[in-house]
């Protein structure tokens, strides 16, 4: 689960608008109902519509108040998030299991850096993921703050009469969604079709120890020094960093020039990423007409560990970074800790590590 601690819009850093309190929802919709049936479902109240979007995908503009009567699935999401690019199976199957039996799902997707707020990039996005159900595009907030929304994913069920019922929040618990589905789906009149879908997951959550790790002059936990160096970053500015005599695990450590950025750096030159990893794949959004070369404990990067991006190239792991988005660029046969060098060509643009 991915929480938002800032908004992107145009390429200006804006301010913390969701607060920490705002963890539970204000709908206060239990997302642990163990049991599941409709009589022990809480309900939150009427749904606040959909609001503000500034382009529609797969569909005509949809609103709450019009679809009484059906049961919605309204999904936060953003296309770089791999926690939420794990979760898109299940609603894919769910659409297609449930669709003609009353089910609306509708992704509400939210951008969480600048480049996500591109039309283009979000159609090309919903056609890879292979998605068919309505995508709205929530470029101001605006729906992810009527309904106070904090993480990406987050999945809401609405029943018939409009009132929010169930709230499942980050990834996981997909049977107990489906059986809200399903009971939701029943008390409005539908013909529910027996079974529950079937989607194969290979991530062990236990075995991933490592923390998602930002890069930006804002976005990063320790801001100005979004790293282990010594050096302090420069907003706008070019920084030459060194590496320290030690490294520690789960800590970013950068080598060479890189230009600092808002939400996040560019490599100048001679532009080098170290991270000591505890996970078993890992992944990078990234940005730019560049490539990177990827070493996996001091060596070349052993082709049983190669990712969905990775590329042989004069004997080197290589990505071919062309487009806005997440890049799959280690996925290895067991979780572990392992160190991952990433030799950047200039323009190559990072923002964020991570890992699976």
């Amino acid at each position: 689960m991915k929480f938002s601690i800032y908004i992107i819009a145009f390429g200006i850093i804006g301010v913390l608008i969701v607060l920490a309190a705002l963890s539970t929802l204000f709908f206060n919709v239990n997302p642990e109902v163990r049991n599941v049936s409709l009589s022990n479902l809480p309900n939150g109240g009427p749904a606040p519509n959909i609001q503000g979007i500034s382009h529609w995908i797969n569909s005509q503009p949809l609103n709450i108040s019009s679809l009484k009567g059906k049961v919605v699935l309204v999904d936060f999401w953003t296309y770089s998030c791999i926690n939420c690019i794990r979760t898109i199976p299940y609603l894919n199957a769910w659409y297609a299991k449930y669709h003609s039996e009353g089910l609306v799902i509708i992704g509400v997707h939210t951008p969480e850096f600048a480049f996500e707020h591109n039309y283009t990039n979000v159609a090309n996005a919903v056609k890879k993921f292979g998605i068919l159900y309505p995508v709205a595009m929530d470029n101001n907030y605006s729906t992810w703050l009527a309904y106070q929304n904090n993480a990406w994913p987050a999945d809401y069920l609405i029943d018939k009469n409009g009132d929010v019922r169930y709230a499942q929040i980050g990834e996981g618990n997909y049977n107990q969604t489906e059986k809200v589905i399903q009971e939701l789906l029943e008390n409005a009149g539908y013909n529910v079709s027996a079974g529950k879908i079937n989607v194969t997951s290979t991530t062990n959550f236990s075995g991933i120890r490592s923390p998602e790790t930002y890069f930006g002059y804002f976005t990063s936990l320790e801001h100005q020094t979004p790293n282990g160096n010594t050096q302090k970053a420069t907003l706008n500015g070019t920084t030459n960093y060194i590496l320290p005599n030690s490294i520690l695990v789960n800590t970013a450590y950068l080598s060479g020039e890189w230009y600092s950025t808002p939400d996040s750096i560019v490599a100048v030159n001679n532009s080098k990423i170290i991270f000591v990893y505890d996970a078993k794949n890992v992944d990078l959004v990234a940005a730019g007409n560049s490539s990177i070369s990827i070493f996996l404990n001091g060596t070349d990067l052993p082709q049983s560990y190669y990712g969905a991006d990775d590329r042989l190239v004069n004997g080197t792991a290589t990505v071919t970074i062309n487009a806005s988005r997440l890049y799959n660029v280690i996925a290895g046969p067991s979780y572990g800790i392992h160190e991952i060098e990433i030799d950047a060509k200039p323009g190559f643009r990072m923002y964020t590590f991570t890992f699976g």
